[in-house]
Order: structure tokens, then sequence, then C-alpha cells
């Protein structure tokens, strides 16, 4: 039934300010519009609405993530615009936060202002 609909991902935030500023300007997004309910961006064609709540409760999962073909290269690139990037006691992590999958697959964690974990995966070959 869904096959052919397009995909739109969601991220809810609590300061409309502080999120222009790390979507747009750190992950250097395209913004598409704002609207008092949410501020909405182009991902590669996938439409990412980050809503506006007066309040969140992060979950304590990645919520959204981007596919890298280079994610050693991302997370400095990254670093470099002050990302902090998450380490996981119970995860063996390299110095830069890339956890290297069973499969070979390298993921590192990151948060928004509000404290939503967010990704980056480059997938084995």
């Amino acid at each position: 039934m869904l096959a052919n609909a397009a995909v739109i991902a969601f991220v809810t935030v609590s300061s409309p300010a502080h999120a222009l500023n790390f979507y747009r300007d750190t992950l250097a997004l395209k913004l598409i519009e704002e609207t008092p309910y949410a501020i909405v961006f182009d991902c590669k064609g996938v439409m990412l609405r980050v809503a506006i709540s007066q309040q969140v409760e992060p979950a304590p999962y990645t919520v959204l993530g981007w596919h890298v073909d280079n994610i050693e290269a991302t997370v400095a690139e990254m670093q470099k615009k002050k990302i902090k990037f998450q380490q996981y006691g119970f995860l063996e992590q390299d110095d830069l936060g890339i956890w290297t999958t069973p499969d070979g697959a390298k993921v590192a964690w990151f948060a928004d202002p509000d404290g939503n974990i967010l990704s980056l995966t480059q997938f084995a070959n």
C-alpha cells in the first residue's frame, strides 16, 4: 500500500532556534520552510520535519541516522564543528566513537541540542 509513497522523517525539539542552528548551520541541511509547528529540511530527497513541542523526552536509542561513505572523514569534519560523539561503555568504540559491527558496518552516535540520538553509518562493502 505504501511501497511507492515517499518517507517523511520526524524528530521533535523544544527549541526551534537551537534546532535551526544545529540542523541548518551545523549539519548543513537544506532548509525548506519554517512554520510554527515544524522546521522542514530536505535530506537528499527525504523530507525531515523537525517538529516543535513544548517539552521533549529524548528516546534512549537512535531516532534518525545518515548513511555515509567515509565515516572517519565525516566524524572528523563534524568534530571540527564541535559535535561530540557518544562513547558507550558497553560497545567497543575507537577514539572517534566509531563502533564496528560484527558484519563490518561502522556506526557513530551524536546528539542534537534536545538530546535526540542521531547516527552515522558506513555499511560494509
